[in-house]
């Protein structure tokens, strides 16, 4: 893709409304009985603006949006897609023999698949009414009562032992707007209408908190914020700040790319290979070396853990002197191509 078109790219997706998805992902299967006996997708969908909510999808409904997709949008011939086409994914077909939960769970990694490529395709897609539609959260859905929505569960569960003072008043907090009953002894037992005071934020969808005199972990989906943990509360298994932000300056010909890169929480950045992962991503080139800046001004490339390990001491030495965000780690990398030394400082 040229510059040019990502710029464009990125431009129209600025301007998209946030109420529209961007990704979706089936958190749980959950039973209907009935005359007929059927399986509902519980589906987690995540906005523009940021926005979360869960909504109940049938696999026939999911049928039915492909095919009106397919209607308007298939190209006669796939080859050569003309204007306002678009090549839709594969939607995993019927299967009319078996038992249900069995196709139901077989079905859920494809599922998570389709979507994921549905909310992938051109800008101008996204605003399909069918399309938004389907991905919108009706009044029975904000009804519905979620249950244990295993696959948002996080991969550890790591539990404080020490119990906090709490204030009333000005502690971070949440209330329980459905029953929630914990598959652990890490996981607390919620039921609607009990105050959760929080302590930390496990990861994009768990909180931990306490709620009488039980500490554990439980999802964000089954509280209502009352007050927010604050960014600089955050915390991790050291005890200090959890830092998510990376300064890189990519260093070019024609001049510097300042981002700040992401970094989930919890990675190794103390490891060379975890650290160059992300900005290998970000910049779109795999042919990189990352480097530091150190005391006297001269950029320094990084080889090995051990170079990292010299990065983090001579960076504590000034922090203090530069202020970032809480959120943002301690340091800075210079991201250069692997085969450019023409920037490093070299003696005589």
């Amino acid at each position: 893709m040229s510059q040019v078109q990502q710029l464009r790219d990125e431009s129209d997706f600025d301007q998209l409304p946030h109420n529209i998805p961007i990704s979706a992902t089936i958190a749980d299967i959950e039973e209907k009985k009935g005359f007929i006996d059927y399986f509902m997708f519980v589906i987690e969908v995540k906005t523009k603006g940021g926005c979360k909510y869960l909504i109940y999808r049938r696999y026939r409904e999911f049928f039915n949006l492909h095919v009106d997709l397919e209607s308007k949008y298939s190209p006669e011939d796939p080859e050569r897609p003309g204007r306002n086409t678009c090549i839709l994914p594969t939607l995993p077909g019927k299967i009319f023999i078996g038992n249900k939960r069995d196709i139901a769970e077989s079905r859920i990694p494809e599922l998570n698949t389709y979507m994921k490529r549905l909310l992938g395709l051109p800008i101008w897609f996204l605003l399909d009414e069918t399309l938004r539609m389907f991905f919108y959260q009706t009044d029975q859905d904000s009804e519905h009562q979620p249950r244990a929505l295993r696959r948002l569960r996080p991969p550890t569960r790591k539990v404080k032992t020490v119990k906090p003072k709490m204030d009333l008043f000005s502690s971070p907090r949440a209330e329980a707007m459905f029953d929630f009953r914990g598959n652990s002894k890490a996981e607390l037992n919620l039921k609607r209408g009990e105050v959760i005071f929080l302590l930390r934020r496990v990861n994009a969808d768990w909180l931990e908190g306490t709620v009488n005199n039980q500490t554990g972990i439980f999802p964000e989906s089954f509280v209502k914020i009352i007050k927010p943990l604050p960014e600089s509360d955050s915390e991790g298994e050291g005890g200090g700040h959890t830092y998510s932000c990376l300064r890189c300056y990519f260093l070019t010909p024609s001049g510097v790319d300042t981002r700040s890169v992401r970094l989930e929480l919890g990675i190794k950045v103390k490891s060379f290979p975890s650290l160059s992962v992300s900005p290998r991503n970000v910049f779109k080139e795999d042919d990189i070396a990352l480097n530091y800046r150190d005391p006297k001004g001269d950029l320094i490339r990084i080889l090995d853990d051990e170079d990292i390990q010299l990065m983090i001491k001579e960076s504590r030495g000034q922090q203090g002197k530069v202020k970032r965000p809480v959120n943002q780690f301690p340091w800075e990398l210079h991201v250069t191509m692997a085969s450019d030394y023409s920037v490093y400082n070299t003696e005589a």
